[in-house]
């Protein structure tokens, strides 16, 4: 299956406050703030919603498609995409703009003041796929892009009768209820956590039987509680895997989407797909940043078989073509 992953792609810039915010912060003076924190350390990691879909989807054995905008400092990103396996063709590089950044500084309570520069991602609403490709994807994944990529994406999926996960995540907040109704009434799979979902039924009025009764498959995370999949009347709970060594959850979801998308891509069932998920999240539920872990599909597999039995099925995985192996980012 050619998977086109489109969203976002951006810089994660993480800075540890070896004191207390509050304790440069004055309650009385807050309408005229200017401070400033010396930290003890920073580190950069490779992030973006698509770009950690496509990253597990190539660790899984895929050949995913990468579509996003990405800016001037995207050289050596490209490169490690391109050595774990994800096709960069299908990314815009902006030259004048730098890729979208996230810019976070923690202090010794786990307090957190942060920044979001959009950079090149706020013109990606600028492009089709039809512009950076001339090859039709069999699936594409709409993740949390600039609000009008979003809709434009959908709109050209549609048009054009492509299927296609929608995946408004963080961006449920932002995007009002007829333009969320918009995608989930035109997608194949919809996939949201518990909270997420929450927004969406608040914001459409869309119920869960109603929306599955659409035809959709309906996947609904739930953090440590795992997952449930609705499709044609059935459900399917989707146990976390475990036991696991939690060190930082940022990316987590993005992984378990991949597994999911990995074995769809294969012709499983989908409580193997769910399973695949969630073992696909606990690598990155025990590491720093969202594209720090490796493995290959014999580890994947064998790892899976210690907590679900897939009575043979996973050994198509085992036959696909595993990434090349190459240095953890920093």
């Amino acid at each position: 299956m050619d998977i086109l992953v489109t969203g976002s792609i951006a810089f994660d810039y993480l800075m540890r406050f070896p004191g207390k915010f509050k304790e440069s912060l004055i309650a009385e003076a807050l309408e005229k703030i200017s401070v400033s924190f010396l930290v003890d350390e920073m580190t950069r990691h490779y992030g973006g919603v698509a770009a950690n879909i496509a990253y597990n989807l190539a660790l899984l054995g895929g050949r995913p498609r990468l579509m996003g905008t990405a800016g001037r400092d995207f050289g050596d990103y490209k490169v490690w995409l391109e050595q774990a396996g994800v096709d960069t063709s299908t990314v815009v590089v902006l030259t004048d703009v730098f890729t979208a950044s996230f810019f976070a500084n923690t202090d010794q309570e786990n307090n957190q003041i942060a920044s979001f520069y959009a950079g090149a991602m706020g013109r990606a609403g600028q492009y089709k796929i039809n512009d950076v490709t001339n090859k039709r994807p069999d699936l594409v994944v709409i993740s949390p892009n600039s609000p009008d990529a979003m809709q434009n994406l959908i709109n050209e999926c549609a048009e054009h009768k492509i299927p296609f996960l929608y995946d408004p995540s963080q961006q449920a907040a932002r995007l009002d209820g007829d333009a969320l109704l918009h995608g989930i009434e035109r997608c194949n799979i919809l996939m949201c956590n518990d909270y997420e979902w929450e927004v969406i039924e608040k914001k459409t009025g869309l119920s869960r039987p109603r929306a599955i009764n659409t035809g959709l498959t309906l996947i609904i995370t739930q953090g440590k509680e795992g997952a449930h999949i609705y499709r044609d009347g059935e459900t399917f709970y989707i146990p976390p895997y475990e036991p696991v060594t939690p060190l930082e959850p940022t990316g987590v979801g993005d992984a378990f989407r991949a597994g999911v998308l990995r074995g769809l891509d294969l012709g499983l069932s989908l409580d193997i797909c769910g399973r695949m998920g969630s073992v696909a999240a606990a690598f990155v539920l025990e590491t720093i940043g969202t594209q720090n872990h490796r493995y290959t599909t014999e580890q994947f597999v064998a790892r899976y078989r210690t907590a679900f039995d897939d009575d043979g099925a996973l050994d198509v995985l085992l036959s696909s073509t595993t990434p090349k192996e190459t240095q953890t980012a920093s």
